[in-house]
């Protein structure tokens, strides 16, 4: 009997690996646009409903994702020699403690169960305008192929979707709250599908070898290490930009880029890490912790501008 339990506990624990639940950065999403429609209580409900649907629709994405890398080998090769420091068991095909055909059920009634709930989201949400039920789609179809069918990670679609996709998230969820979207909500929509993007190129970075072997064109494949570096610059200093030009345009409040600084410097330090000093899986860390305080930044700014009566 103990060694059932344990059997079972072990497998749904290699589940929750699959669907990378202790990576919940695109779940703030949910928080955040809760934040821009003003922390009313009766916008939770729809709102759980889409974050229930969008850890669905994530899980399918890199459950596809798994089974495509081990497939293909990518993911053998990336996590191969530096297993430890890689965590090997977050990639549990490669580990034996599932199966392909388990890992793909997975991905299909994960994407299913996502469709309903996100369907069941707009159905109760107090505004639905064409436009967020496009989008929505849209995020679901990308989600799903992102490595699967169309496989857009491997025609050189990775980092638009990385960053697309949580500014996605935000606008559909804050447009079946309010039934639109300001250009405040707009400016903070991509700073959060920036988050995603700025930690995932420092992976591709260290995952160049793997993801050239399997002809996955990532900007760090195609680029030589210098202009890979100018990239990732590049993005950072962008975002940096995004938040300075949207308080100086009137977008935001002028006081918006002190109340970002703690981001900023996060940033700062992310780029340093990892393009100034080589040191790729520190700076990915940092760029997760960077994300994290942008979208608490966010939320804090959306609190206390309209306290102030700044609200653009």
């Amino acid at each position: 009997m103990t060694a059932t339990v344990t059997g079972a506990s072990g497998k749904l624990g290699a589940y929750a690996r699959l669907a990378k639940l202790d990576v919940w950065d695109y779940y703030l999403a949910l928080p955040l646009a809760w934040s821009l429609v003003g922390f009313g209580p009766p916008a939770l409900g729809p709102l759980a409903l889409f974050g229930l649907g969008t850890v669905a629709v994530v899980a399918a994405a890199v459950s596809f994702d798994d089974v495509t890398g081990y497939r293909d080998g990518s993911d053998a090769a990336n996590y191969g020699p530096d297993a430890p420091a890689r965590r090997l068991a977050r990639k549990p095909l490669l580990t034996g403690e599932l199966t392909q055909t388990q890992a793909v059920r997975f991905g299909w009634v994960s994407a299913i169960l996502g469709a309903l709930l996100w369907t069941l989201a707009i159905l109760v949400a107090p505004f639905a305008p064409v436009w967020t039920v496009v989008l929505a789609a849209v995020c679901l179809v990308t989600a799903v192929q992102y490595s699967w069918g169309l496989k857009i990670s491997y025609r050189g679609w990775q980092e638009v979707f990385l960053a697309g996709f949580g500014t996605g998230l935000v606008l559909c969820a804050t447009g079946l709250i309010t039934g639109g979207a300001t250009g405040f909500a707009l400016v903070q929509a991509v700073l959060f599908g920036l988050g995603p993007l700025l930690f995932g190129v420092y992976s591709n970075t260290r995952d160049i070898d793997g993801d050239a072997r399997v002809n996955r064109p990532t900007v760090a494949v195609l680029l030589t290490a210098r202009g890979n570096r100018l990239f990732i610059a590049a993005l950072s200093v962008a975002e940096v930009a995004l938040i300075v030009a949207s308080a100086g345009l009137g977008a935001a409040p002028w006081w918006f880029a002190i109340a970002m600084a703690p981001a900023i410097g996060v940033r700062v330090a992310q780029l340093r890490q990892g393009v100034g000093l080589g040191d790729l899986l520190r700076a990915r860390t940092l760029g997760l912790r960077a994300h994290r305080v942008t979208v608490a930044s966010l939320v804090a700014v959306n609190l206390i501008a309209p306290l102030l009566g700044a609200t653009p």
